[in-house]
């Protein structure tokens, strides 16, 4: 008799905890929403999201593998995004010849101006498109009416890889960092705080719709704009990437490659964003450190 007692007390203890209310307690039970899709509904194409700084050999050996490469094949770099876009072009290009692949040019565009047909076709053709780092906001703009962003997503579509560095890895994603804080005027590498509305998002390239990209993330500690970007956008996943290390998006598999780490931050969708004076605040957000050869979508 104790002991059906017993059981019947658990039973209804567990049961109490089961029906708490979401808004006092978030349910145990749960799980946050996968944000990464499943594979069967991803893009055929592949990402290489470089998180800016140098780029070590072994990391452009695996975009070379991840994008199918052979020597011949053109290899097209997108140099807009900096102030200097020959040079920008010329360093990116040198990489790619040392390691014997020769073929390749650079897209020059023109603001507002649509590209010639025939660069149009050797972009959606490409095995692979490079973008350079700089001002991912400068992309943006330069590209508008030319047909590149179009040109862009159909190669993706073809199963081309789109790869990119610094500001050409923080374009890749719907919602895009844009570096700028719209409650200090004076430009930092980082915030100093995490306030509300403060962060500046606009549009990317859309070729990532689940994530927001950071990059140069851990050696310029850029926690403060992500954790900004993530509570005040909790149905993305923030993903900050670190130098010399790549986010790679396939259809198989995403995972790790470089030297460094991946970070990422997902909000609970069960929990608002707490404001105070300007000051954000947040509960139960969930933080993910990855290393070299790790794959995000097997833990989430």
């Amino acid at each position: 008799m104790k002991q059906s007692i017993s059981i019947y007390f658990g039973l209804l203890i567990l049961l109490i905890v089961a029906c708490e209310s979401p808004d006092n307690k978030v349910n145990r039970g749960s799980t946050y929403d996968v944000l990464i899709p499943p594979k069967e509904k991803r893009k055929s194409g592949n990402l290489f999201i470089i998180g800016g700084g140098s780029r070590p050999e072994a990391l452009l050996l695996d975009l070379i593998k991840v994008s199918g490469l052979d020597k011949e094949d053109e290899i097209l770099i997108l140099p807009t995004a900096s102030q200097e876009p020959d040079s920008s072009y010329w360093y990116a290009a040198k990489q790619f010849k040392e390691l014997g692949y020769e073929n390749t040019d650079s897209v020059i565009i023109e603001k507002g101006v649509a590209l010639p047909e025939e660069m149009i076709e050797r972009v959606k053709k490409s095995k692979l498109l490079y973008i350079c780092g700089g001002d991912q906001n400068r992309i943006m703009k330069e590209i508008q009416g030319t047909g590149l962003l179009e040109a862009i997503h159909q190669s993706y579509e073809n199963g081309n890889t789109i790869a990119g560095t610094s500001a050409g890895a923080a374009v890749m994603s719907r919602k895009m960092i844009t570096g700028n804080e719209l409650r200090h005027s004076d430009y930092h590498s980082t915030f100093r705080t995490i306030e509300s509305e403060n962060i500046e998002i606009k549009e990317g390239l859309g070729l990532l719709e689940w994530a927001i990209i950071d990059q140069h993330f851990l050696i310029r500690s850029r926690h403060n704009r992500l954790l900004s970007a993530v509570i005040e956008h909790p149905e993305a996943l923030a993903i900050g990437i670190d130098e010399s290390t790549a986010l790679v998006v396939q259809q198989d598999s995403i995972w790790v490659s470089g030297v460094s780490q991946i970070i990422t931050f997902q909000a609970n969708p069960n929990q608002k964003a707490i404001v105070q004076e300007g000051k954000l605040g947040a509960r139960d957000l969930r933080i993910q450190l990855y290393l070299p050869g790790e794959r995000l979508d097997n833990t989430q």
